[in-house]
């Protein structure tokens, strides 16, 4: 569990026979330590000050949390001065999490082992059941079947985690040679050429050093770009750094 609050991405593995009973176990005893999976910090602003008593701002109509029932959290947590501004519907759950401050939202996926010692039609209503809210095209976005005996589905399992983890390959490219398409840095989806530049050497990513570098990819507007060092990169992107 220690390890899981400073995990990136949590997998669960189910039994298809006993995932109905087993999921809500692993879940009920993740929460209990502060573990939130496949949920986003509420967006609620908290901040603690010397004096000058409470004060609760809701910029949108609350249907679960009042400003009474938030001074009587706040108090039993013997906070009696900060400033509180509620920016979506919480509940008394989600505001009491902010309050603690020490939750860890966390993705997570759901692996459904064993599925070749059940029918078709129960790996269906397995899906439905554990991930009630199917995307667009049919699909469930946060349980994926597999059979590890049978080695079934395994391929679209590590297409589904490195999706979920959201991470961005970006190749480097020496002047004069071909990319080196085997060896790509593997950065956080948002990354930017310092970043990429950073974990290159860090000596690239000094302004005085880093001169421009050329994009090739779908970040870029024509290929290859010249571009600076707050250029947002793609996944799968090609870039050749220039130094002064």
């Amino acid at each position: 569990i220690a390890t899981a609050r400073s995990a990136d991405l949590v997998l669960i593995m189910l039994d298809a026979t006993k995932a109905e009973v087993q999921k809500p176990l692993l879940e009920k005893e993740l929460e209990s330590v502060g573990i939130r999976l496949n949920k986003k910090p509420p967006d609620v602003y908290l901040k603690p000050k010397k004096a000058g008593g409470l004060a609760f701002t809701a910029t949108v109509p609350l249907t679960h949390l009042n400003e009474k029932l938030a001074y009587g959290i706040l108090h039993e947590y013997k906070i009696h001065n900060c400033d509180v501004v509620v920016r979506q519907d919480v509940t008394v759950d989600e505001f009491i999490d902010v309050v603690e401050g020490n939750r860890q939202y966390i993705r997570c996926l759901y692996v459904v082992n064993k599925v070749d010692s059940v029918s078709i039609e129960e790996v269906d209503r397995l899906a439905r059941i554990l991930n009630p809210a199917p995307t667009r095209a049919g699909t469930w976005r946060d349980v994926v079947p597999v059979s590890c005996s049978l080695r079934l589905n395994i391929e679209p399992l590590v297409e589904r985690i490195w999706t979920k983890l959201a991470l961005c390959r970006v190749y480097t490219k020496r002047r004069g040679s071909m990319p080196d398409f085997a060896d790509p840095l593997v950065l956080r989806s948002g990354c930017t050429v310092q970043d990429a530049c950073r974990a290159i050497h860090k000596s690239l990513a000094d302004p005085t050093q880093f001169r421009y570098a050329m994009v090739w990819g779908r970040s870029t507007k024509h290929n290859p770009q010249r571009v600076g060092l707050a250029h947002e990169l793609a996944d799968e992107d090609v870039m050749q750094v220039f130094k002064k």
